[in-house]
């Protein structure tokens, strides 16, 4: 009867353990994971606002380039109607940078959005890939134990179908001498 209880406790205690050892190592990797996830993204932010602060550069030099150009136009030429065609093609050309600009920025927060949405489905792939690995590494334990349970079940009934041999050989010596011992 106290072998009985070896084949509940053994298992029961080292599901513990390992459930233990389970939920330490999961609540750790959802941490690691959010940090890394964090400097990732502060990486790319660092680097799109570098991008930006470049591009407002570059737009600026650009900028003054051509109001120095035109300066130079308006001073050498001086004709209202030649520096009115001018003014009126800036206008235009600002007109273009600002819609190409919203058709951008409209891109970017598509983008994002795609990259968010993305980037959740990897993680619960993620997840399910290592739930599925942690329940098929206790399936195949489970399994072992089993099979390990099963071969000692098998020797206990036979040792036990031997016991009940050597009983029943006993009450039917007991029998006859009991037999002997009254005659």
């Amino acid at each position: 009867m106290k072998k009985n209880y070896v084949y509940v406790v053994a298992p029961l205690a080292a599901l513990l353990v390992f459930s233990g050892f389970y939920v330490q190592y999961s609540a750790g990797y959802e941490t690691r994971l959010a940090e890394s996830k964090k400097i990732e993204r502060e990486k790319l932010q660092a680097k799109l606002d570098a991008e930006a602060q470049d591009r407002l550069k570059a737009a600026n030099e650009a900028k003054e380039a051509q109001d120095r150009r035109k300066a130079e136009k308006i001073a050498k030429e001086q004709k209202d109607a030649e520096d009115a065609a001018r003014r009126e093609q800036a206008i235009q050309t600002r007109n273009k940078a600002i819609r190409d600009a919203d058709k951008l920025v409209a891109q970017v927060k598509h983008l994002k959005t795609d990259i968010e949405n993305e980037q959740k489905e990897i993680k619960t792939i993620e997840e399910g890939k290592v739930r599925s690995a942690a329940e098929q590494a206790f399936l195949k334990q489970y399994v072992k134990d089993a099979e390990a349970n099963k071969g000692h079940l098998l020797t206990a009934l036979d040792q036990i179908a031997d016991a009940d041999k050597k009983w029943d050989q006993a009450v039917k010596d007991a029998a006859i001498a009991a037999k002997t011992a009254k005659k």
